[in-house]
């Protein structure tokens, strides 16, 4: 796994170095576009960790749940966010919604001890998301804590849009961002 990921890397290295794409464009609005070296650059990532309870099977199993609920929720509300700023700004605005997104799930299931939902900036480590490598540093973070939040935890990231969910019944449909951003720019030349 992790030779694709230095593949893929290498790739778009070598593919944004070939067509001349360096740092950021300007787009019709004049809004910056984000390639993800810049993002890792400038941190423009807010990030989203959905902590468990505890390490319990059980604990884990319900924390998928609230993540395909938060994910379907949070999905339309960030989608059109050109900006972290924007994408901060819409998060702030549903904190409530999303934590009793959370709360409603983890009660279907049968869990009554609550969640919590915040943003914050958080030290991580550095972590791998699919052929996406995010380095140490301090990340805005979207943190969803269920129950006392001592669990491992579930993550991904918010902006640029990296991961959505279709449903709670169906598996995560990755989806790249960045992609769609040089295709994009690829277009207006």
């Amino acid at each position: 796994m992790k030779n694709v990921c230095i593949i893929f890397l290498l790739s778009i290295i070598i593919s944004l170095t070939a067509i001349g794409f360096v740092g950021k464009t300007q787009n019709e609005g004049g809004m910056s576009a984000l390639t993800y070296e810049n993002a890792c650059a400038e941190n423009e990532f807010l990030r989203i960790h959905i902590r468990a309870d505890s390490n319990e099977l059980e604990a884990q199993a319900v924390k998928y749940y609230v993540r395909d609920a938060i994910v379907e929720y949070l999905t339309p509300i960030v989608a059109n966010c050109k900006t972290k700023s924007q994408a901060l700004a819409a998060a702030q605005e549903h904190l409530r919604e999303m934590e009793q997104v959370a709360v409603s799930t983890l009660q279907e299931r049968g869990y009554f001890y609550g969640a919590q939902v915040e943003l914050t900036k958080e030290q991580f480590p550095t972590r791998v998301y699919e052929e996406y490598v995010l380095p140490a540093g301090e990340y805005a973070a979207l943190i969803v804590r269920l129950g006392s939040g001592k669990g491992d935890n579930w993550w991904c990231v918010v902006y640029p849009p990296l991961c959505f969910a279709a449903s709670a019944n169906t598996d995560v449909v990755y989806k790249s961002k960045i992609q769609e951003i040089i295709n994009d720019w690829k277009s207006r030349r």
